[in-house]
């Protein structure tokens, strides 16, 4: 009889321990979302000055993942190289003020929840008051960027006046991240800068009164989270979430936030 007891307690330790590791591993099954971002990119994603990788994408990212009880990775990547990072599947998304226009059969998109615009940046002091004088200047664009577009792409001619504008720069330079763009246009290295408002805002902001926004756009555009083609599954668990965030507030508490009140428009 002893003996019976001792083995029922042996067999009942012995289920309790493999109990145990089935518990930990699902714990260790917990959904990884991992975003990749442009690490230069104010407000959308950047790294602070504590080193630490923030920006209102990167919070918008962080809401959806607890939501869903996912860990976020934020992953900064090379802008350049974003189709292979995530064609390959190293990073879930692109999600960091990431332009829909143009591109709208490359990615499976969630909704437009930004309106961006392109706009040109200069010295206040420049003597520069209009798209006209420009006439002859060294202008920055982002590599690979919306504004780059904006200025070389006319496929069905109906972008003439910009690819006209581009034409009538001296020269038209492209730089890996926006605060190297303003690094030039500081120096005198550059006249200009052509890029996205929110961003202009941002760095105008960060750098006190001697940049202006010159009046016009260079183009329209939206924001939009860029998921791998065909990925729908993932797209609709993250804008389902998104559009939860929206109708209680949370979305707009955020762009509060990072001063994007204005430009949001998921929900509106």
């Amino acid at each position: 009889m002893k003996k019976l007891i001792a083995l029922a307690a042996a067999a009942m330790m012995l289920l309790s321990l493999f109990t145990a590791c089935g518990n930990d591993n699902d714990t260790e099954k917990t959904t990884t979302f991992t975003v990749g971002f442009d690490a230069e990119f104010p407000p959308y994603g950047y790294q602070d000055e504590n080193g630490e990788y923030v920006g209102f994408d990167l919070d918008l990212a962080a809401e959806v993942c607890t939501r869903n009880g996912w860990e976020l990775v934020k992953k900064p990547i090379n802008w350049d190289s974003k189709d292979m990072e995530l064609n390959t599947e190293v990073i879930s998304c692109i999600w960091n003020g990431f332009t829909m226009q143009g591109r709208e059969d490359k990615y499976t998109w969630s909704e437009a929840y930004v309106d961006n615009s392109q706009v040109i940046v200069v010295k206040k002091d420049s003597g520069i008051a209009t798209y006209a004088d420009l006439a002859g200047k060294i202008v920055a664009v982002q590599a690979d960027s919306s504004a780059l577009a904006a200025l070389t792409e006319n496929e069905d001619g109906s972008n003439a006046e910009n690819i006209a504008l581009a034409e009538s720069f001296k020269q038209m330079v492209e730089v890996p991240d926006y605060n190297t763009a303003f690094l030039n246009l500081e120096a005198g290295a550059v006249d200009a800068i052509a890029m996205d408002i929110g961003v202009a805002q941002y760095q105008i902001s960060q750098r006190g009164d001697e940049f202006v926004i010159l009046d016009g756009t260079i183009a329209s555009e939206t924001y939009g989270i860029g998921f791998k083609l065909g990925n729908t599954e993932l797209r609709d668990a993250v804008q389902k979430t998104l559009d939860e965030m929206a109708a209680d507030g949370t979305f707009a508490k955020i762009a509060e936030k990072w001063g994007l009140s204005e430009a949001v428009c998921l929900g509106k």
